[in-house]
């Protein structure tokens, strides 16, 4: 394929990528203003809210400002007039991520995914620079280097994610393949890099499936509370559905919470409140339906969950000495080693930039301080992803996978018969 087609269809995915965020938000909002409003309304105002709420999707944090009449009509004090808003709805982002990670595979697939990396994110960049230029709100406020950079930062990062594994697991004809032909001379070490990136992505999507099924399950048993403030909060039709909207774009930030909750450390809903398996502290929280999920209680019991945490490192374990043993590299003792502590290094450096993502300000006063905490839990998921991991790539070789690895050798060589090859290794 032409270098200037990638180049073209690289530049079109950016536009689709951000036209689409851009319209997520813009679609529900201008039906609010319809209704609420009525056709005749200030629709200079829409934009602004809509694109500053599109850069905090991003991970722009934000600061409200109040204007006098909301302060007067809700009789909220003038110390709370002004707050910071840094807790953003992840789905935004992680859509994004996504949409670009494809983009950069196809041009690694089409041979120049490097002109399409930067054909990709020099346009994301631009329309990110138009958003933030142009999206300035009275109410909303973003600063201006971080509503430009952040959501182009995160565009530029799922196109490198995959444009780089596909290239490093197919070749590129140039650096990708020059690199990989370093790290192959590497002997019984070749296999770390690889393995401990496809160990902790094991790991963390295994962490990410244990969080939803913890959030399945509170929903299970505490949906009446959640119903319960739904009905407190007296919205009409149009504002039950977008509150629910609202709870669906924070899904991925309350997965942040739950695997955090798993893991031991647990989050915060306030200043000085803790929510953990060890115990549960919160005093009065906010009347936002979701957070009903929250337990009323702990008991010392629950700190059995960090088990899962050490299953999803086990997993990740037992697929990398798969892959170890099926292609006969990476056997001695200090490789595997190496591939376990980095399995944990990598998990918990991913789940440390999902909890500053996932924590912050989301109000004044005391609620400035929500979320889990990035140092306790990242180091709680290191030492449990570490624990399972070493587990499965450290113990002793197997006679049964001995004799299957013995097999699969005279196969590949001999192609001959293996019947007598397969009784049990001493």
């Amino acid at each position: 394929m032409q270098r200037v087609i990638v180049l073209l269809l690289a530049a079109l995915d950016a536009a689709i990528a951000a036209a689409i965020g851009l319209a997520a938000v813009l679609a529900p909002f201008t039906l609010l203003w319809v209704l609420s409003f009525g056709v005749d309304a200030d629709w200079g105002a829409l934009w602004p809210v809509s694109g500053t709420l599109w850069q905090f999707g991003h991970g722009v944090p934000l600061q409200v400002v109040l204007p006098d009449a909301v302060l007067s009509g809700l009789a909220i004090p003038k110390e709370a007039a002004t707050f910071a808003l840094s807790v953003p709805p992840l789905a935004m982002l992680l859509f994004t991520v996504i949409f670009a990670a494809r983009s950069g595979r196809r041009a690694a697939i089409a041979g120049a995914w490097l002109s399409g990396v930067l054909s990709g994110a020099v346009v994301f960049a631009l329309i990110s620079a138009v958003v933030g230029l142009t999206a300035h709100s009275s109410v909303l406020r973003a600063p201006q280097w971080a509503a430009i950079l952040i959501p182009a930062a995160a565009y530029l990062a799922g196109l490198l994610i995959g444009a780089v594994r596909y290239a490093w697991a197919e070749g590129d004809g140039g650096l990708v393949d020059r690199v990989h032909d370093i790290v192959d001379g590497w002997g019984d070490w070749s296999p770390v890099p690889a393995e401990t990136l496809r160990g902790a992505a094991a790991a963390v999507v295994a962490l990410t499936g244990a969080a939803a099924l913890g959030v399945a399950a509170m929903t299970l048993l505490r949906g009446g509370e959640v119903i319960a403030l739904f009905e407190a909060a007296r919205v009409d039709v149009l504002g039950a559905t977008m509150l629910t909207l609202a709870h669906l774009v924070y899904l991925p930030t309350l997965l942040v919470w739950s695997a955090s909750w798993l893991a031991g450390p647990g989050f915060a809903l306030g200043t000085g409140t803790a929510v953990s398996p060890a115990g549960t502290s919160v005093g009065v929280v906010p009347g936002i339906p979701v957070l009903g999920l929250v337990p009323a209680n702990s008991s010392m019991w629950m700190l059995v969950a960090v088990l899962l945490p050490i299953a999803c490192g086990a997993l990740a374990g037992w697929i990398v000495r798969s892959r170890l043993v099926w292609e006969r590299v990476g056997t001695g003792i200090w490789p595997r080693t190496a591939i376990a502590v980095g399995i944990a290094a990598v998990s918990a450096g991913v789940v440390a930039l999902a909890a500053v993502l996932a924590s912050g300000s989301i109000g004044p006063g005391r609620l400035s301080e929500v979320g889990p905490a990035v140092g306790p839990f990242a180091l709680a998921i290191g030492i449990e992803v570490l624990i399972g991991a070493g587990i499965l790539l450290l113990t002793p070789r197997h006679r049964d996978e001995l004799a299957e690895e013995r097999t699969d050798r005279w196969r590949e060589q001999m192609g001959g018969d293996v019947s007598d090859l397969t009784a049990p290794v001493d």
